[in-house]
């Protein structure tokens, strides 16, 4: 056995390994985009194709592992389809539902427009999917002498995510059953909507995300509270509040934080502070992105892999990511619609969002 690294090594993106088993049999797991300084290393900036192809060899690879859908683990899919890969796809059941959504997005926006094209990629992509449930062993190896079981666990870094337990047995061997782990991007504790990721058991060869491994992420509450902050500031001075944020994860994050603060605001102020409970009432919360919806429903779909804390929300009746000073663009048009309300002192062409009152933050996402 042994492990090549195809990108994610000397920078953060691009994130692709290929576990060799044996000679004539090897896996991959995720096979990602370059993104930003990455993107143009070693490359001139016309030649950036480079970074794209699948430039190793792929005769023995059997099988690809998704540890989740963000595009620098995913977006050189369609090039590993083009290259001939006709193996199983194995992602869990919520990243399976994503995964199309966002390789039908990175084509239209990085390859192609021709509806054909993109139409037969996706086909050949979702033939391909083998949805996986979570915490159960499921045995992948169609060739070669190595018994080769998956198992996904709870990542807790966006909807699906997960990190991957490989077991390797060689039938009538001495030695014991090897064990790889493959960690993907993990979540970090105490997150909205999601749990915590839990340790393996074992793992006899670790390979670990470190791209926040010298930092100490700032607390919740502190997050939260500062949150607050800018945006009653930002109201106060009659502004608009724009929070770019990644479609996947991140606006779902912001629109339960938002939800909690206009929900404690409206729950727990005395009397005298009625004022600032009446500021967070009279807030929208735009989000300006046709791709974050559909992600959201997605999350609300799925709603069976929330948290506890997410799940005691909606047990008690509140709709964190669907709640009633949320208005979702849903296409170009409302988007210029938007534009000109911002820019025109608060007014709005038609048609006119349901809830649109005098404060707006516009939370707008980016793929």
């Amino acid at each position: 056995m042994n492990i090549q690294h195809h990108g994610a090594v000397n920078g953060v993106t691009g994130s692709c390994h290929q576990l060799h088993i044996d000679d004539n049999y090897s896996i991959l797991i995720d096979c990602g985009l370059f993104q930003g300084a990455e993107k143009n290393k070693g490359n001139d900036v016309d030649n950036n194709e480079e970074n794209l192809s699948i430039d190793f060899d792929i005769s023995t690879v059997n099988a690809l592992i998704v540890t989740h859908c963000h595009i620098d683990h995913v977006g050189r899919i369609p090039y590993l389809l083009a290259a001939g890969f006709r193996g199983a796809i194995y992602a869990t059941e919520a990243t399976a539902a994503l995964l199309p959504l966002v390789i039908e997005d990175a084509l239209k926006v990085g390859v192609t427009r021709n509806k054909s094209i993109i139409d037969a990629c996706l086909k050949l992509l979702t033939n391909q999917l083998v949805p996986l449930p979570y915490k159960q062993w499921h045995n992948i190896s169609a060739k070669g002498s190595t018994d080769t079981k998956i198992k996904f666990q709870v990542a807790g870094h966006i909807l699906g995510s997960a990190y991957v337990e490989i077991e390797l047995n060689t039938p009538d061997s001495q030695k014991p059953k090897h064990r790889v782990v493959f960690s993907g991007d993990l979540g970090a504790p105490y997150a909205p909507l999601l749990p915590a990721p839990k340790s393996p058991y074992r793992a006899d060869t670790l390979i670990i995300e470190s791209t926040y491994g010298d930092k100490n992420h700032q607390h919740r509450k502190d997050r939260t509270k500062q949150l607050e902050s800018i945006i009653e500031k930002a109201v106060a001075d009659n502004g608009v509040v724009l929070i770019p944020a990644f479609s996947i994860g991140r606006t779902q994050e912001l629109l339960y934080e938002l939800e909690k603060i206009i929900h404690q605001q409206q729950k727990h102020h005395p009397k005298d502070q009625q004022k600032q409970s009446a500021l967070w009432q009279n807030i929208d919360i735009i989000v300006d992105s046709p791709m974050a919806a559909k992600f959201t429903e997605q999350y609300k779909r799925f709603k069976l892999f929330w948290d506890k804390e997410a799940k005691r929300v909606l047990n008690a009746g509140r709709h964190p990511l669907n709640f009633e000073q949320l208005y979702t663009v849903d296409s170009h048009q409302e988007h210029l619609n938007t534009i000109a309300y911002l820019a025109k002192s608060r007014r709005f062409s038609s048609p006119k969002p349901p809830s649109l009152s005098r404060q707006v933050v516009c939370a707008a996402a980016v793929e």
